[in-house]
């Protein structure tokens, strides 16, 4: 009988288990679609009072959320709000908007309406509409090749270049691929030109501090070498540009694993950046900009195109020691956006999760998700978040965009749920 006993003790305390275990996941889907009613709802009161229309931090990233979230949810509805913003978006530009950058400006907004154009969202010519842009985009590049930090993912040619790109994949006039293969042939040129080579590899010099002028070598996914790391990775790809662009990849790729630290009391395994005198920054933030996360994800895509097993698995155990670090305070992580948030680290281990298939990714995925809802505590925030703001207007403020606000939120936690794979992602150089 006390067999017996036992025997029903256990099949009904793990029944309970699994209950709960059912409930809190239920209960989780729950709060996420309900945080999905929320910023679907601002973000569609709030997209007119934005000042920029670049995918990352204006308009045209609030545009990819209404149409993956239409898909989600499969109602039309969304679409017709997307539509309006690319409407709104067009417009401004025929009302003599020139901001040229990726982040911000024309760059990013036309790489939005071609990659909806390409995940067939939309039905645009967009040989037609967007090629008027070219000319514009290619004087940008030119008038800042002179500038140190020309290469600037976010805010530089890099992020331009990343367009040229998107065109050059999507483009059905023979004679406009050619065109963009001429200007993404140029990039490589100035990239080279512009790097410093020696038996360490290949390094672009930009300014680290510049209230200090402290100048040196930018590691970071957002303004440095994993960018370009990145974008290269992505060009070499293409028979067009693989013999221009792979040995420059590689000498940039072993530049950063030099970098590589086994000192076990570090939390990350590579810096910040580097200074002029050599001077490393130490134990980095965990974040998409800058530390591990964003020189893993870019160490990965070199590997993948560079066809070299040990670079990605290189790539893998960094982020996988990175998903170690479950210490909020010691990752340095404020608030929940994309840049440099809980929910920009649940997406690129949900994504690498969809990669690989480790657990380890699942599991840090899930912690990660679980601390961005913790996060949703701002009572003047929008669904309850709010972007921490650093300098000299430092302070707790709202956003809108896909890089540090809602919008971002909004395609992550669609990314998370979903039962497709979504692509958004590629707009921060993830997928």
């Amino acid at each position: 009988m006390g067999r017996l006993f036992l025997f029903v003790f256990l099949i009904t305390e793990h029944t309970n288990l699994t209950f709960l275990s059912y409930t809190f996941k239920m209960n989780k889907e729950y709060y996420l679609r309900e945080k999905l009613k929320e910023i679907d709802r601002i973000l569609r009161d709030e997209y007119q009072n934005s000042t920029d229309i670049g995918v990352l931090s204006g308009v045209s990233g609030i545009a990819i959320f209404q149409f993956y979230y239409a898909q989600f949810l499969q109602k039309e509805h969304h679409k017709d709000v997307g539509a309006d913003i690319l409407s709104w978006i067009i417009e401004k530009i025929n009302n003599g908007y020139i901001y040229h950058t990726y982040c911000g400006g024309i760059a990013g907004a036309a790489w939005a309406i071609e990659f909806l154009k390409k995940e067939k969202f939309i039905d645009l010519d967009t040989d037609l509409l967007l090629s008027q842009l070219d000319d514009f985009l290619i004087d940008s590049i030119q008038r800042q090749e002179d500038n140190i930090v020309f290469y600037d993912f976010l805010h530089g040619v890099l992020g331009i270049g990343y367009y040229f790109l998107k065109r050059y994949q999507s483009t059905e006039s023979i004679v406009l691929k050619k065109k963009y293969k001429d200007v993404l042939l140029e990039i490589i040129v100035s990239l080279d030109a512009s790097s410093l080579k020696d038996k360490d590899g290949a390094r672009w010099e930009s300014v680290l501090i510049i209230e200090e002028g402290l100048k040196g070598y930018n590691l970071s996914l957002s303004h440095g070498m994993s960018s370009i790391i990145n974008f290269l990775s992505r060009l070499v790809m293409y028979d067009d540009f693989h013999a221009s662009g792979k040995e420059l990849l590689e000498e940039s790729v072993h530049y950063i694993m030099r970098l590589k630290s086994e000192d076990a009391s570090c939390t990350s395994f590579f810096p910040n950046w580097v200074t002029i005198d050599h001077i490393q920054s130490k134990n980095t933030r965990l974040a998409w900009c800058y530390g591990d996360l964003g020189v893993g994800i870019s160490l990965w895509r070199a590997g993948i195109a560079l066809k070299n097993t040990p670079l990605s698995k290189s790539a893998i155990d960094v982020l996988k020691r990175s998903a170690s670090r479950k210490d909020r305070k010691e990752a340095k992580v404020i608030d929940a956006g994309l840049c440099h948030g809980a929910y920009g680290i649940m997406h690129i281990y949900h994504y690498m999760y969809q990669e690989t298939n480790d657990p380890i990714f699942k599991e840090a995925a899930d912690f990660w998700i679980d601390q961005a809802l913790e996060m949703a505590t701002h009572k003047e925030g929008y669904a309850g978040y709010m972007q921490w703001k650093a300098g000299e207007e430092s302070g707790w403020k709202t956003e809108t965009n896909i890089l540090e606000g809602i919008a971002g939120i909004g395609l992550s936690i669609i990314s998370y749920l979903a039962p497709f794979k979504t692509k958004w992602n590629e707009c921060l150089l993830i997928g």
